[in-house]
């Protein structure tokens, strides 16, 4: 199989994961709270990787380079998941979604200023995914501060898919593990805002599969797809995250796309092709 071809199915898979995530988190976050969810989801995925970490010290395989590289990418995903959440607290959903998907726009610049060339496919895709994620969201900006405080978030989003590429050739796992220990310190503010929440058994069960498939497996699958694939273009199919949690919501809580909301994905999809 084409190394290019891999990393696209990687990337979809990984892609695939974070949009089935979101059902799983509205309820989560709606028993626990969200940093709760945040810090445990960390946790549950440490302790799941746990045996192979052991395994990799006994064997004196430890990583460091690897390891740094994934704390980098977690400050910078920790930082994105506070930035947005403040944010989006000070503005529309909608709003938040749209901004946040701007992350593609600075990692092009970046891919752009990296190898010093452009290509109009670049172009036209970058810009139909920006059409289909507005229809998708169809947002009202009015850069009030919940606005800036998402954009910040998407300059944190943009560096983690940067860092990711700088060191996406050490061992997966590792940087994974490294990734999301970050996450764990929102215990923290967990414990000072309402104390430890103790989760009801139903949570439990889905937190289980945030931490195993939407952590653990589309973690370890972005860092093994974006050897292959330019950053620019894994940003690309990393939009069509809001299409599978589109999909997961209607299939899982039965919520319906409007046709705009479906001619977005459908626009969305386009890109990648023209993408790829």
């Amino acid at each position: 199989m084409a190394r290019s071809l891999r990393g696209f199915i990687a990337l979809t898979l990984t892609t695939m994961l974070w949009g089935t995530s979101f059902p799983a988190i509205k309820l989560v976050v709606g028993d626990i709270g969200e940093y709760a969810y945040t810090w445990m989801r960390g946790a549950l995925s440490l302790a799941l990787l746990s045996p192979y970490l052991a395994w990799v010290y006994l064997n004196g395989r430890l990583d460091r380079l690897t390891l740094r590289g994934g704390l980098l990418a977690g400050i910078a995903y920790a930082l994105g998941l506070w930035l947005q959440g403040w944010g989006t607290g000070l503005t529309t959903a909608s709003n938040s979604a749209f901004i946040t998907a701007l992350h593609m726009v600075w990692v092009h610049i970046y891919a752009a200023a990296l190898t010093g060339k452009y290509s109009r496919r670049l172009v036209a895709s970058l810009l139909l995914a920006l059409a289909g994620v507005f229809l998708l969201t169809r947002p009202d900006i009015h850069l009030n501060v919940g606005d800036l405080l998402v954009l910040a978030g998407s300059f944190m989003w943009a560096a983690q898919v940067i860092i990711v590429d700088k060191y996406s050739r050490g061992d997966p796992l590792q940087f994974t593990a490294a990734q999301i220990a970050v996450s764990t310190v929102f215990i923290f503010p967990d414990a000072l805002q309402s104390g430890i929440a103790q989760p009801s058994s139903d949570t439990l069960v889905l937190l289980l599969y945030l931490a195993a498939g939407p952590g653990i497996g589309a973690f370890t699958l972005q860092v093994y797809g974006q050897r292959f694939v330019n950053p620019a273009v894994a940003t690309i199919i990393y939009q069509l995250e809001p299409v599978f949690a589109a999909i997961a919501s209607y299939l899982w809580i039965h919520e319906v796309l409007a046709q705009h909301q479906i001619l977005g994905a459908l626009l969305i999809m386009l890109s990648i092709v023209v993408a790829g």
